[in-house]
């Protein structure tokens, strides 16, 4: 173990329930929102049905996650379920997977930000070099505050959460009036079955809603875990379903498909066709702000997994170190390193499509962690003394359920590509947990 465990355990926990629920609509409303309307213009108007199916699902996700924070207090959230329930090796998959999802999503995140970057500053959009340039600054300007402390981090989430949410509620509200009908017609232009066409779609919005289970990553820094998680995540889901569904309405009504596919920057397109030009920058600055805050907070959790992990011995024990501020510091460094090799190696498919790449590799990472954690409170609690009976054993079966076949409908919708680079990355992890093993039976021995 790590020699400074017991220092970690002595600090005072950083983050109450407002910190908490900014970190879950933080991680959440970012990237996705400003940057998948192109995306999903592609599929036409039917893609709103991937939304509706998408935050179904992620309610019955947060509902699972916020149960399974009351039962299980450490660090690591679907890593530390997953291990509670199934065992060491499943753990150390799950993290593996969740981790892989993380930063993989912070090069997302960075690749959407210099697009918006780009929109308000057109020799940026103009230059792949400077779009590249802009991507790579964000993730390391970040990673350094997140070293500095994880309150400072926190106070960083709340600022940009309102900052955010500003924009994105005038859209959907205000920009009800200005959507033509003819826009919603036809409503599937992608080419596939309807089923097809959904299923794709909800694979691109669940990028949306990674980071729904993001209070429960920082268990040890949260003010009362018990209550204060399960609030956060199930008020910060109901806050995102809300925005998304309102403002992909406004945006596929006001423009039409071939323009919003087109767009780098569709939102601020939004606001420049109802508003003018000066509303179109304001939108842009909007998610510049909603990038970096949602950036902010998957960094955050891009040390708190690897270094949970490492704490408990199946990731190596460097992760596992405290910087003098308190910090994961070693697991921050590395995790966005590998965020940024990923961000350079997708850059020349341009930055939509390095955005699709790189969410939909995302987003099957994070299904196998989601899928395993549907049945986790199951697990742990039948392992438990009290058991399960009767009603309660119905509810828990019943949720879970409903959480994996969901997990496993989006899987489906990530299309093959995704599926197969994902298990390569999943399975290329066998050799680590092997190694892992020889080197604590080495230390236990020695």
């Amino acid at each position: 173990m790590p020699s400074n465990t017991a220092e970690s355990g002595q600090k005072k926990p950083a983050l109450g329930l407002m910190a908490c629920t900014a970190l879950v609509v933080g991680n959440m409303i970012g990237s996705g929102i400003f940057l998948l309307p192109a995306s999903l213009a592609a599929i036409g108007p039917i893609a709103l049905g991937g939304w509706l199916l998408t935050s179904a699902g992620a309610l019955i996700l947060a509902i699972i996650f916020g149960r399974l924070a009351k039962i299980v207090h450490k660090p690591g959230g679907p890593y530390a379920y997953t291990q509670e329930g199934y065992g060491e090796f499943a753990g150390f998959l799950i993290a593996w997977g969740y981790w892989i999802a993380l930063w993989t999503g912070n090069a997302g995140v960075a690749v959407a930000l210099a697009g918006y970057v780009g929109f308000l500053f057109p020799v940026v959009a103009e230059s792949p070099s400077y779009c590249l340039a802009v991507a790579l600054s964000s993730i390391w300007l970040l990673t350094l505050v997140n070293i500095r402390g994880v309150k400072e981090a926190g106070a960083v989430q709340i600022i940009t959460t309102v900052l955010k949410l500003l924009p994105l509620l005038l859209i959907g509200t205000l920009g009800i009036f200005w959507i033509d009908p003819a826009n919603y017609s036809p409503i599937n232009i992608s080419g596939q079955s309807d089923l097809a066409a959904i299923s794709a779609a909800a694979a691109l919005t669940l990028w949306a809603y990674l980071g729904l289970e993001s209070a429960t990553v920082p268990s040890g820094e949260v003010v009362n875990p018990e209550k204060t998680i399960p609030r956060a995540t199930i008020i910060g889901v109901l806050i995102a379903a809300l925005v998304y569904i309102s403002v992909t309405t406004v945006a596929i009504g006001v423009l039409p498909s071939a323009t919003l596919a087109a767009s780098t920057a569709p939102l601020a397109d939004v606001a420049a066709h109802m508003w003018g030009s000066g509303w179109g920058v304001l939108i842009a600055i909007g998610a510049v702000i909603a990038t970096f805050g949602t950036l902010n907070g998957f960094t955050l959790l891009t040390g708190q997994v690897p270094y949970g992990a490492a704490l408990d011995r199946v990731f190596p024990e460097k992760l596992g170190q405290l910087s003098r501020f308190g910090t994961p510091a070693n697991a921050l460094v590395f995790s966005n390193l590998l965020a940024s090799i990923l961000v350079i190696m997708n850059f020349s498919q341009g930055l939509v499509g390095a955005f699709n790449s790189i969410i939909l590799l995302a987003v099957m990472s994070s299904l196998l962690p989601y899928a395993l954690c549907s049945f986790a409170e199951l697990m742990i609690r039948l392992k438990g003394k009290e058991g399960l009976k009767g009603g309660e054993l119905f509810k828990v079966s019943l949720l879970g359920s409903l959480g994996f076949i969901y997990s496993g409908w989006a899987l489906y919708g990530s299309g093959a590509d995704s599926v197969f680079l994902g298990t390569l990355l999943i399975v290329a992890a066998i050799p680590l947990h092997v190694w892992m093993k020889w080197r604590n039976a080495k230390s236990d021995r020695g």
